[in-house]
Order: structure tokens, then sequence, then C-alpha cells
């Protein structure tokens, strides 16, 4: 049995890095798998150029999204969630949200990255956008991938991270200026795995430094929260603390019961009122019109 960490993924296709820094691709037994990017691995030798997944190391965390048909494994094992929006094109409010929230739920350190800032004019409408998350305590950081990535170092060393979102923000941008081989790694993954254009199929991890890794993940159209309950869900939202539990209903599902604590909090200024109502609808509550 040897041990390594998964550095790609597509499909049920694996790509393992071992322990020497060789990369063997793998399968795993069975006809379903559950294993993600930056999964801790024990596999055993199939042949000489493939391996067979045999047992997962317990995960620290552990982001990913899901609806009511399934769920998308989107890394393990990592200590920061990078969000990446831009100027251009506009971005969903609600997904960098989404994105947030799942990241709360399994205590992963969150940062906003807010791309292209050269493009001037954008630069007032995008910071407006994402005024109601810096006033939350969300770090926000303002870039331009194609020149200043380097200034975001320091923000990753010693981190595992992961970036998500939207095509077009400039995800693999700020990946190759900061790891220019990663396009070499891209085609080596490619050919191992024999899976077509890499960058918009699956996540690949990259080395920053021995201590340092980053998760490039494929763009973003949704962000399904499914596997969250009701409680878990409100607890994601960092702002809800202080009043959880001190509704008048012990079951109150913060919609329109009499003493509950959220809407007090909305109607005091304590909470943003767009925020309880992304709340009900993720929630399946339905409000009246």
């Amino acid at each position: 049995m040897m041990t390594g960490r998964i550095v790609a993924a597509h499909g049920r296709q694996y790509l393992v890095e071992l322990a020497d820094g060789s990369r063997l691709p793998c399968f795993p037994r069975g006809k379903k798998s559950q294993l993600a990017v930056g999964d801790r691995v024990g596999i055993a030798r199939a042949s000489s150029d493939q391996g067979v997944i045999e047992t997962v190391e317990p995960r620290r965390s552990l982001l990913y999204r899901s609806n009511e048909i399934r769920q998308k494994l989107i890394a393990a094992n990592v200590d920061q969630l990078i969000v990446v929006v831009a100027t251009e094109p506009a971005f969903s409010d609600e997904l960098v949200t989404r994105s947030l929230l799942a990241a709360e739920d399994q205590e992963i350190a969150s940062l906003i990255i807010l791309n292209k800032c050269d493009l001037a004019p954008l630069l007032p409408i995008a910071r407006e956008r994402l005024h109601i998350l810096a006033r939350l305590g969300y770090r926000i950081v303002e870039t331009c991938a194609r020149e200043h990535a380097d200034a975001l170092r320091p923000l990753l060393q010693g981190k595992t991270s992961v970036l998500v979102g939207q095509s077009g923000m400039g995800k693999s941008t700020l990946v190759n200026t900061l790891i220019p081989e990663a396009r070499a790694a891209t085609r080596e993954i490619s050919q191992a795995l024999d899976s077509g254009k890499h960058t918009t199929t699956h996540a690949t991890l990259y080395h920053l430094d021995d201590e340092s890794h980053l998760i490039d993940s494929p763009g973003l159209q949704d962000f399904g929260l499914g596997h969250l309950d009701r409680q878990a869900l409100a607890l994601a939202f960092r702002e809800f603390a202080p009043f959880l539990g001190q509704c008048r209903f012990r079951d109150c599902r913060h919609e329109r019961e009499p003493g509950c604590a959220l809407g007090a909090a909305v109607e005091a200024g304590e909470i943003d009122s767009r925020r309880l109502a992304l709340y009900r609808r993720i929630a399946g509550v339905h409000q009246p019109r």
C-alpha cells in the first residue's frame, strides 16, 4: 500500500501524487466514488502505470455543492476558500454568498478577490455590490491578475486554498500568473488522464511551495446547498449567531412567526433584510407576495 494526495480529478479518474513526487493515474474500487482533489488516499498499484484507490484518510474539511439529485465535490482538506469575482463580466451576488455559506459550514476561512480592477469605470459598481459582505467582515482584495497577482502570495502562504467563481472572472489567469508552470502541468495531467481540455473540466492542485497549495476548480453556474438543513444554514450566516436560540418559539422557521429574533434584528437594522430573504429562499420558505 502506498499513500498520496489526489491532485486532479475527472469523473472516476484521479491523478495521485505520491510521497516521492511522482504521479500515478488511479481508479477507485467499486462503481461509486466520493473523492475530491486534496484527499489523502491509500493506493495499490494495479499495473506499472495505474493504481487503485483503496482507502481515504479522514478529512479536516470538504467543500461541495448539492441539489435534490446529486452532490458535486469541489475540494477536500482546504484551509481557505477564495471566491474570484471581477468588474467584468457581471458576477452573481447569490452564487458568491452561497459559496461563502458552504465554507462557513465547514469552518473554512474565506477571501474574496475582486479582479480586473484596471477597468476603473466599473470598479465602483463592483465595490458597492460587495459592500454588504465587507461589512460582515469578509476580506476583499482588489487586484488585476495579469499585473499584481504576486501581491496575493502572503495571503496564500502556508495554506491549501481553493479558487471558485464563475467563468470569465480570471481564475485561470490568476493561477498562471502565480504558477507559470501550471500550463505545463495542465498538459501533463490531461495526457495522463486522457481527458481533453483539462482546465475547464475538473479541479487541479498546484504547488506554490512546499507548504502552500492552490486548487483551481471549473467555473460555476450555481452552488446548491441542499446538504445544509435549516439549523446548519442559519449558523452559516455569521451575523445570525447572536440571535439564534432567542426566538419565542423553539421551532421557529424565521419566516413570519411572532417573536422571531431574526425578524426583529432586521427591523432594528442589525441584520440586512437581503440576507434574511436569501436565507428564506435557500431554506425553501415561501414568502407571501
